[in-house]
């Protein structure tokens, strides 16, 4: 199934040379900002985006791409995604511009969730501003305090689900041992060592692999390496050439969005997914269910403390 998705991945590639790039330079995007089917979406806080944006930019805060506060990684409903994407006056034929701050690898992931938010909904041509606002500053490219409007569209998405993994589909699938799970968080998440605010138990899935999100940037900088060093890192971790298929998850989907996004879109692996909801999603399932690094009760009660006064 892996080497006929590989060669069906090989030929649609071959015949869409024009698609869009997964990551444009802010000098590359532009040049194409006069192009009419350009959306850039800037997904900062509205403040942020008053003061200085891209010019044309429109504004569609991090926030609105998110599931509530109880489980942030959930997938909103697509009557609102839908409603979103409308006012974006996004159609098949846009070709958006995920930005954000560019302020750190942790914001990429930002984008990188947006992006595959998007790809589910069945946009095709898709890109990401390498490196955010803070690049394009640095590029010295024009700015903008000018808010944008766009006619809203009418266009209506349906989910593509074959690049999200439910709680219930990963299950499954871990018992038939038929994935790959990649654990995109910081080692102390991975090793159980703290947890997110909103998961009941630290640790990690069981027979899941650590490859932190943060191993795709150029050193020192918020900006994904590019598609031939992906490939070389990803051999590297035993994540290129895989005949199963790579489930890839963190706290939220956030920076689990990261490793998919590069595996997916620059290593080029079309059976790479993710699990939305992820640890906190598992965490709080009805019934308890297998992880990995749980630490004793003990450990668990001065995780519990830290968190508490972190919060204060």
């Amino acid at each position: 199934m892996k080497k006929t998705l590989t060669a069906l991945a090989a030929l649609a590639f071959s015949s869409a040379a024009l698609a869009a790039q997964p990551l444009l330079t802010p000098n590359e995007l532009q040049n194409q900002l006069s192009d009419s089917s350009i959306r850039v979406i800037d997904i900062r806080d509205p403040k942020s985006y008053a003061a200085n944006h891209i010019p044309g930019a429109l504004n569609a805060p991090y926030g609105k791409w998110r599931g509530p506060a109880t489980n942030p990684g959930e997938l909103p409903a697509l009557n609102k995604l839908t409603e979103l994407v409308q006012g974006l006056g996004l159609t098949p034929e846009s070709h958006a511009v995920v930005v954000s701050s560019g302020a750190s690898d942790t914001d990429f992931g930002a984008t990188a969730r947006v992006y595959w938010t998007l790809k589910m909904l069945g946009l095709t041509e898709l890109s990401i501003l390498n490196g955010g606002m803070k690049a394009w500053q640095t590029a010295g490219l024009a700015l903008s305090d000018k808010p944008s409007t766009v006619a809203k569209s009418d266009f209506q998405p349906s989910l593509n689900n074959d690049l999200l993994v439910t709680r219930e589909q990963l299950i499954a699938s871990v018992d038939a041992d038929g994935a790959i799970l990649v654990d995109a968080r910081p080692a102390d998440f991975f090793e159980g060592k703290t947890r997110h605010g909103a998961a009941k138990v630290p640790g990690t899935l069981e027979k899941a692999v650590n490859v932190e999100h943060s191993l795709w940037f150029k050193p020192g900088t918020s900006q994904v390496v590019d598609a031939t060093q992906a490939k070389a890192l990803a051999q590297k971790n035993n994540l290129a050439d895989q005949p199963k298929e790579i489930v890839s998850f963190c706290n939220t989907g956030h920076w689990a969005a990261t490793n998919w996004f590069v595996l997916s879109e620059l290593v080029g692996d079309p059976d790479v997914k993710l699990y939305a909801g992820s640890m906190v999603d598992w965490s709080q399932a009805p019934g308890a269910l297998p992880m990995a690094n749980v630490p004793n009760r003990f450990q668990q009660l001065v995780i519990d403390t830290k968190i508490w006064f972190s919060n204060l």
